[in-house]
């Protein structure tokens, strides 16, 4: 078992060992070029970069520092950096470990006070990614259960996105016939000013219900944006409504020459290692994959999250019920005063809902596919997807809810069709 608090008692003392690069590893890595053009050694082959192997070396670079094995650790950095040359942490360990081998060190990262304190940022943020990975990987999700946002969510919703920004963690569900089921996680840089966006150009993450709206090129991008983006629609009906403001929020890679990125690092996006983004790319569904922005992921077994829906679900089934009976003063009784339709007021879109209810022919609707995802921070609100077609047809549209609670009622402040 991994002796973590060995660990972590080392990451406290790590220093700016990547400088040592140019004593240590350059010079190893010039020695081990010469070696090869002596023996006429063809350089080995580039391995096939797949997503979580990085860190899952590096974990086991860390167990082996745990119990002493400074040798075995040194061998598998070594191998380490040779196939992440930009991954900084990695590095970091590495030069640790070199150094270790020609002298003794007074502490980790044993280098001149002025060279420490010239990189102080970098190193504070070294630690923080190398804590970071090692707590979201000893603390893990309970076995069976999902983030309570996830209320229910419909096989139309074939995977699912959490985020913890406090752990710097990417969780990836796939969700089949029994639900979310949590099948890869990775570590994420955030905004350079933490979380909770609330304009344009504030460095900061947005926290909320999202939809990945689009994928992108990667041939259409600049290296910058790495392996390809996945971008998001904020700000999304809810925050529109708080006055929130800014646009352009991506999940998406590193710069070919960097491996990962700070925990705090980005101007409000989302990003990951290249090799973790390139299975979301190939992974997740456009306009139909939730992907939820929280400061803390509350992790509960499936059906407590879907009884915490109850009350709205009642609430959900009662409007349907009030438009099934063409009902129309009973169903505008479930909509805000301020509702907002893609501009269209509470005023404007009733002739729209009228028009709907007549074209039914008094056959009422039938709805497929629901889905629910609960958001709650100075108000609980209910984001609802589902397909709605008149009862006997076989043809209708996909449409999306936003709910809000006010005290003991909830009621709809944004309904539009989005397929």
């Amino acid at each position: 078992m991994m002796r973590f608090a060995s660990v972590f008692l080392l990451l406290q003392r790590l220093g700016a060992a990547w400088l040592l690069l140019a004593v240590g590893l350059l010079g190893a890595t010039a020695a081990q070029a010469a070696k090869r053009q002596a023996h006429h050694t063809p350089t080995p082959a580039a391995p096939v970069l797949r997503d979580g192997q990085a860190e899952a070396r590096l974990i086991e670079i860390y167990r082996l520092i745990g119990a002493a094995r400074t040798r075995d650790a040194l061998r598998l950095a070594e191998g380490l950096v040779r196939d992440h040359p930009g991954f900084q942490l990695a590095q970091l360990v590495y030069g640790d470990l070199l150094a270790a081998q020609t002298r003794p060190l007074r502490t980790a990262g044993d280098v001149p006070d002025t060279v420490a304190r010239a990189a102080a940022a970098q190193l504070k943020d070294l630690r923080d990614e190398a804590a970071l990975r090692l707590k979201a990987l000893s603390e893990r999700p309970p076995a069976q259960t999902v983030p309570d946002q996830f209320v229910a969510l419909s096989n139309r919703h074939r995977h699912a996105i959490a985020v913890d920004t406090s752990r710097a963690r990417l969780y990836l569900f796939e969700n089949n016939g029994s639900g979310p089921r949590l099948v890869a996680d990775y570590y994420i840089s955030v905004g350079k000013l933490g979380v909770d966006k609330g304009s344009e150009g504030d460095q900061r993450t947005p926290l909320g219900v999202y939809f990945i709206t689009s994928n992108l090129d990667p041939r259409t991008l600049k290296d910058f944006y790495g392996a390809g983006a996945l971008p998001i629609n904020y700000p999304n009906p809810y925050d529109a409504r708080r006055g929130k403001t800014g646009s352009g929020i991506w999940l998406h890679g590193t710069p070919s020459t960097q491996f990962a990125r700070p925990p705090q690092s980005t101007d409000g996006c989302v990003v990951m290692a290249n090799p973790d983004l390139e299975r979301l790319l190939s992974t997740v569904e456009v306009r139909s994959t939730p992907v939820v922005i929280a400061t803390s992921l509350n992790w509960v077994p499936q059906a407590q999250a879907r009884q915490a829906g109850r009350s709205f679900e009642d609430a959900f089934n009662a409007w349907r019920a009030a438009k099934n009976a063409g009902d129309v003063p009973r169903l505008l009784g479930y909509y805000t005063n301020d509702f907002n339709s893609y501009g269209k007021s509470l005023n404007d879109w009733t002739p729209s809902l009228q028009q709907e209810i007549s074209k039914a022919g008094g056959r009422g609707f039938e709805i497929k596919d629901l889905s629910m995802l609960r958001w709650t921070d100075s108000t609980e609100t209910m984001v609802v997807t589902f397909g709605e077609l008149v009862a006997g047809t076989n043809r209708g549209s996909t449409k999306r809810q936003y709910w809000m609670r006010q005290g003991q009622q909830w009621k709809i402040f944004f309904e539009g069709v989005i397929g």
